[in-house]
């Protein structure tokens, strides 16, 4: 029987990338958007030409009714949940420095990145414990769990925030089989990059990045993919960087 992965944001961008890549694997994949599926009809049709099995979900992953429809969904359609790669997030809706964020920016940004992360973990961890077969928990953050921007500070707690909730379920997990990792993009060719795209460009033609271009969303899928597999069986609560070597220091 075919392993089932949910990928939440899996619409677009990085995650459409992840829920391809996990499809090309061989699992049944469960598409997370926000929308009703008619908005996406040209984003999924890559399955349908592909004669993939899959299936959506619409669902607001900063919602509780949405979380437990989420899993309830998935699970009636295939039984089990064997992979949740939490990919979906959001940017502060305006840039402002840290000393004119708003708090409803704040709550904007952490309800959707950080508790809804954190809580629909929750739900498919206490599923993956009844199954006999347990799984595996993969959580999209960003090279922002370490590094400061000041303009959008919200963004960065959040998957600073990601970053402990991958640890705290490693750990309470690993004695119920399931291996709970964390992927950090850098700087990645998206809809959520496009804003700043000048920005990044430039940091590039300047060197800052050893691997001089920008992140694909296909990059990232593959990192997901090694973890999803289940390639690193004596390992959990680990992350990768998927940023160019943006993370080594360098004089």
């Amino acid at each position: 029987m075919s392993k089932t992965a949910i990928v939440t944001g899996g619409t677009r961008g990085i995650g459409l990338a992840i829920a391809k890549q996990l499809s090309d694997d061989g699992f049944c994949v469960v598409v997370v958007g926000t929308r009703e599926k008619e908005a996406y009809k040209e984003h999924l049709q890559w399955f349908e030409d592909n004669n993939r099995d899959y299936f959506y979900v619409a669902g607001d992953i900063s919602s509780h009714q949405d979380r437990i429809h989420i899993v309830e969904e998935s699970v009636k359609h295939y039984g089990k949940i064997d992979v949740l790669v939490n990919n979906a997030g959001v940017a502060p809706k305006v840039r402002a420095d840290l000393l004119t964020m708003t708090e409803e920016s704040f709550d904007y940004v952490l309800g959707i990145n950080l508790r809804g992360t954190m809580f629909l973990t929750q739900l498919v961890a206490n599923q993956m414990i009844k199954q006999k077969e347990k799984g595996i928990i993969v959580n999209v953050s960003s090279c922002s769990a370490e590094v400061s921007s000041v303009n959008r500070g919200e963004y960065c707690i959040s998957k600073a925030g990601i970053s402990m909730v991958t640890k705290l379920y490693a750990d309470r997990l690993s004695s119920e089989g399931i291996l709970v990792y964390e992927v950090r993009p850098g700087v990645i060719m998206t809809d959520m990059t496009s804003a700043v795209h000048t920005k990044y460009e430039k940091m590039i033609e300047e060197g800052v990045f050893p691997i001089s271009r920008f992140g694909a969303p296909e990059d990232v899928a593959l990192a997901v993919s090694a973890f999803a597999g289940g390639k690193f069986p004596y390992t959990t609560g680990n992350y990768i960087d998927v940023d160019g070597g943006f993370h080594i220091k360098r004089l």
